[in-house]
């Protein structure tokens, strides 16, 4: 799938309410949650350690971390959309975000993306973004986040 190209901030002004894009699927694998434990220090059974989840654990196999779902956002918008023009993109935070449910080891994930909020900031724009991930194969998402970006045209 190729990420839908958004001619600048006229454009973009004109998309708030309305679906961005979807990006493409991504594997969860074992050896991704393994690396992104490695990396935070959260090493946790349930994420880490197979055996014990598929023996102890709710979900019969180990799940990613709520916050690795969470950290491939910006990865995953760049296969979703892209706004011509900007010549940086800051993260200004998050407003709401929630797990309703696991991503399991093994699963594919990808992200709807949709405009909820454009305003003029300091130097350039404000976007309240609305990310849904979806798990492959389940009703319901795996995260659901607003991040507020600073565009900068």
């Amino acid at each position: 799938m190729s990420a839908r190209i958004i001619q600048g901030a006229e454009e973009l002004k004109s998309l708030v309410g309305q679906k961005l894009g979807t990006s493409d699927w991504w594997d969860i694998t074992q050896d991704r949650v393994d690396m992104f434990a490695k990396a935070t220090g959260d090493d946790q059974w349930i994420h880490c350690d197979p055996v014990r989840a598929a023996a102890e654990g709710p979900y019969g196999t180990t799940v990613a971390h709520g916050f690795l779902t969470l950290s491939l956002c910006i990865a995953m918008t760049q296969s979703a959309f892209r706004v011509e023009g900007v010549k940086m993109i800051i993260n200004y935070g998050l407003n709401r975000v929630r797990f309703p449910s696991p991503v399991k080891v093994g699963s594919r994930i990808r992200l709807n993306s949709e405009l909820l909020e454009l305003r003029s900031a300091a130097e350039g724009m404000q976007g309240v973004f609305k990310h849904t991930f979806e798990v492959k194969g389940e009703s319901r998402p795996a995260c659901v986040m607003e991040s507020v970006l600073r565009l900068f045209f």
